[in-house]
């Protein structure tokens, strides 16, 4: 039986046969080079390369940690071993094959209660109503030009975080150079910071999981784009008993794998120590600060010190200068950042509705229906 209704009568397939799913290669951040080539960990673009490492097109999805998302490169890449990718399409459209997988649900494979991961043996033996190459050119053109409307609203987003960026420099200049002469504080000196705790091991173990306390991830705070409004795994109360909640407004910054990430905690939660929590006292408010690091972030993951997995630790966060602009001006700026929220809450509900709409084509496409 198929994932997919098949009301054309295609043939069914297994997937294997249409697009057969790789696993990706090793590369430290040590061993990169600066260059164009893109490198795709699970959840997307994760930085660049000089080597190519396999020719375009291909498509990219999460091996381990993050399930489900689908990407397609048109030109040569390096797919991490946190990545499967597909390079053999079968003489299939490998647009078409794009769109399949993301309609697909690949998270529906998902194993493993710690960090989840994509059993590509199970996938592999899934049935496909396989259409005619014409068929899939066909669809891949109608759902390329939906996706095209979906992503003007994406883009939409990005202008108005543009906007706060721009502003942020010409309220307060330059963070790195200080041009405007503000008072600067060790970061230690505008609020607490420290590391949230995950002390009993190992860390997925069951009896810690499942209850009604909220566990954000490093990567839940990489991709909240700047607000944390929802989470993917709970604490029981034995999990709450060996960590700590945190109080919704705290500052969430990611110190392993990736650095200097940030998210408002829009509820209170627990979180593991490869996550700090800031708390601003009375010299800031917790949006100047968020914008501050967004500035620092490129430079401090491109110095962070490298083990299995670049981190950085307490110590370097705490001996941070930060400068220390008016109150009254940042509360003004934090106003703005509001208001923008408010812009982009109303972009993203449109944007979920297309969002929505788009699935319902998929699925209609891959069915026969369309």
């Amino acid at each position: 039986m198929s994932f997919f209704q098949n009301h054309s009568g295609w043939p069914l397939v297994p997937l294997k046969k249409i697009a057969t799913l790789k696993r990706g290669y090793d590369l430290p951040v040590g061993a990169r080079n600066e260059g164009a080539v893109p490198i795709y960990a699970a959840n997307g673009k994760n930085g660049a390369h000089d080597e190519v490492k396999i020719k375009g097109p291909g498509v990219i999805t999460g091996r381990s940690g993050t399930i489900g998302k689908v990407h397609y490169c048109e030109e040569g890449f390096w797919p991490l071993n946190t990545a499967l990718y597909v390079m053999d399409f079968h003489g299939n459209h490998p647009r078409w094959v794009y769109y399949m997988l993301s309609a697909f649900k690949l998270e529906r494979f998902s194993e493993g209660a710690g960090v989840p991961t994509l059993n590509r043996n199970l996938v592999h033996d899934e049935l496909i109503p396989l259409p005619p190459l014409p068929e899939q050119k066909r669809i891949a053109a109608i759902l390329d030009k939906a996706d095209a409307i979906r992503r003007k609203r994406q883009q939409a987003i990005q202008l108005a975080d543009d906007f706060l960026r721009a502003v942020f420099l010409d309220m307060f200049g330059d963070p790195v150079t200080n041009p405007k002469g503000w008072d600067l504080l060790p970061f230690s000196a505008v609020g607490t910071l420290d590391r949230g705790k995950s002390r009993h091991r190992p860390r997925n173990d069951p009896a810690l999981l499942g209850g009604a306390h909220p566990l954000i991830q490093t990567g839940e705070v990489a991709n909240s784009r700047g607000y944390i409004k929802e989470h993917s795994a709970t604490y029981s109360d034995l999990g709450l008993a060996q960590s700590k909640k945190w109080d919704a407004g705290t500052l969430c910054i990611t110190i392993a794998a990736n650095i200097a990430k940030t998210g408002i905690l829009t509820f209170p939660a627990c979180f593991p120590d490869s996550v700090v929590g800031f708390i601003p006292n009375k010299h800031v408010t917790v949006e100047y600060v968020q914008h501050w690091l967004g500035f620092l972030q490129k430079n401090l993951e491109e110095n962070a010190p490298q083990a299995a997995q670049k981190n950085i630790n307490l110590e370097i966060l705490r001996a941070l200068l930060i400068p220390v602009p008016p109150k009254s001006e940042q509360e003004k700026f934090s106003s703005m950042v509001a208001g923008i929220l408010t812009i982009e809450e109303k972009i993203a509900s449109s944007s979920d509705a297309l969002g929505n709409a788009f699935d319902a084509l998929s699925q209609k496409a891959f069915s026969g229906q369309l």
